[in-house]
């Protein structure tokens, strides 16, 4: 064999080697999805323990994004972009029957919550039925509790106007400022925010008696089945602070969502005209 020759095979050997030490070497990318409604500068820090956890036990980049309404989360997951998802049970229900995520365990909730319908103290309505015609406001596109059972709820009613708050708080904003007449939120969120304002300046005009059930970490279909049992494994042996700090059971069995899916397909035609003024809450024909 001439020189040339194994001056040839070596070069190969050595890009060969080169590609294959590579392929080993290749870290996984996981993205994970978080909804904050209210924007803080320190959002990521909450996230830096299980970040770290999460790299260290699947030997992958953990990226963490946050987005701060269900609108621009929606988007993320119809397109794919989350890996895993810290999903509000909306948005879970929404994830899992349009767009093959799967629920692996569910988030930490004080209660089973309800949607509520809230109007300020002062004011002359008393049932839900009383708001024909006045401007009220609703959640984003994407909330159980403050879009998708209102308008269930309201369902037959026209209003002047509905607005869509960016989060829960503006509500009871939007409600102090007399800028709407209603609004719709979680009895949770409701008990939550208004605290922010004087005692006794709003009242409850109605209560959905569903619960509904809590978020859930969401796993996106992308992610292949190996994977997938490796991220169930340690997601389950996650320690307490940690899973204590981020707001999830990884234990408990993940929530069902079958009545909420139902709620969202019944609401889908309905909201269609929902922007128009005024806008009627009925089924076009």
């Amino acid at each position: 064999m001439n020189f040339k020759k194994i001056c040839i095979i070596a070069i190969l050997f050595v890009v060969s080697g080169c590609s294959r030490t590579s392929e080993q070497t290749d870290i996984y990318k996981l993205s994970i999805g978080v909804v904050r409604y209210e924007a803080q500068d320190n959002t990521l820090e909450k996230y830096i323990d299980f970040k770290q956890y999460l790299e260290t036990q699947l030997n992958c980049i953990v990226e963490v994004e946050p987005v701060y309404n269900e609108v621009k989360a929606l988007q993320q997951i119809a397109q794919k972009k989350w890996d895993l998802v810290f999903a509000p049970s909306g948005l879970a229900a929404i994830a899992i029957s349009r767009y093959n995520y799967l629920p692996l365990v569910p988030l930490e909730s004080l209660r089973q919550t309800r949607s509520v319908i809230a109007v300020r103290q002062d004011s002359k309505f008393e049932s839900h039925q009383d708001l024909a015609g006045e401007v009220i406001a609703l959640g984003q596109r994407g909330s159980a509790t403050g879009y998708y059972l209102p308008i269930y709820n309201l369902y037959g009613l026209h209003f002047s106007e509905i607005k869509f708050a960016p989060t829960p708080s503006t509500i009871l904003t939007w409600l102090d400022e007399e800028k709407i007449a209603a609004g719709a939120l979680s009895m949770e969120e409701f008990q939550r925010y208004r605290q922010n304002f004087k005692p006794n300046s709003f009242k409850v005009i109605y209560v959905d008696y569903h619960d509904v059930p809590p978020g859930a970490i969401l796993i996106g279909d992308r992610i292949e089945r190996n994977l997938q049992q490796q991220i169930e494994q340690k997601l389950a042996e996650t320690p307490s602070f940690i899973a204590g700090s981020m707001g999830f059971l990884p234990n408990e069995e993940p929530p069902n969502y079958d009545y909420l899916v139902k709620v969202i397909e019944r609401v889908r035609p309905i909201a269609e005209n929902i922007n128009d003024k005024p806008a009627l809450l009925y089924q076009p024909k």
